[in-house]
């Protein structure tokens, strides 16, 4: 209990000193949407203060996971950024408050909501590194595939939509090809395999399993609070949209329905 609560109060620090500073970034470059970019490294930050706690495999396998999944997120992320402007998403948000307050309600509502949100998800990580003395055996190798059956959905869905995306002839055009004919959303699917096959890996040491609370609530925002179904609408205004709708998966990657 006693290293449990060394690895969980540093895994809250660092998500509050990410958080933070991404904070006055965001408020220096008068732009929220930073965020995104910090969302995938404050995992990279949780997952070494765990490794470096409980040192052993588990933690190492897991930190190593998590640094791929997070770097690449957030280069990806920060790629699509440059250039544009504040995130409507944001906008609208931060709508809501008095121009003298924006920075303040932001903080609030933006960035303290996704420390405490990314301190919950990565609680298998945490539970594992205290628990930490069980050599990896099938059910790690198991998520380690889960894992990479996510990472593999993020990385070729994203070059996917980013190709025809530079492809001027495909302007107004809805993506439908590759895995985006399974899926309509092969991104938040593969995000949320990333962090099932994490907590299989931590699942293999009690009592980290009891932490299945964590890619439940990663897959709930990704499919039906802020992911998913907030782009989607958006999305569903855009001509040839409902249809696509109507042929194509909406999170879970399945055949294409025939028109």
């Amino acid at each position: 209990m006693q290293r449990f609560l060394v690895v969980t109060l540093l895994s809250l620090a660092a998500a509050a000193v990410v958080m933070g500073v991404t904070a006055l970034i965001a408020r220096r470059l008068g732009k929220v949407s930073v965020v995104d970019i910090a969302w995938g490294l404050v995992f990279v930050a949780i997952a070494w203060v765990c490794t470096l706690v409980g040192a052993g495999p588990r933690s190492l396998l897991l930190a190593v996971l998590v640094t791929i999944w997070g770097g690449r997120l957030a280069w990806h992320i920060r790629r699509r950024a440059l250039g544009a402007g504040e995130d409507p998403r944001y906008e609208k948000l931060l709508s809501a408050a008095p121009p003298e307050k924006r920075f303040a309600y932001a903080v609030r509502r933006v960035f303290v909501v996704q420390a405490l949100a990314a301190y919950l998800v990565s609680m298998p990580l945490q539970v594992a590194a205290a628990a930490d003395a069980k050599a990896l055996g099938w059910v790690a190798a198991l998520g380690l595939v889960v894992f990479a059956v996510g990472v593999g959905f993020e990385t070729i869905g994203d070059a996917q939509l980013s190709r025809f995306k530079a492809d001027t002839a495909n302007k107004g055009r809805i993506m439908d090809r590759g895995l985006w004919a399974w899926t309509r959303h092969p991104n938040y699917f593969g995000d949320s395999a990333v962090w099932w096959g994490l907590w299989v890996i931590s699942a293999e040491v009690w009592p980290a399993v009891l932490t299945v609370f964590s890619p439940a609530i990663m897959t709930y925002f990704l499919a039906f609070a802020t992911g998913a179904r907030l782009l989607e609408s958006e999305m569903a205004k855009r001509p040839g949209y409902p249809e696509y709708m109507q042929r194509t998966s909406m999170f879970f990657p399945l055949p294409p329905k025939r028109s």
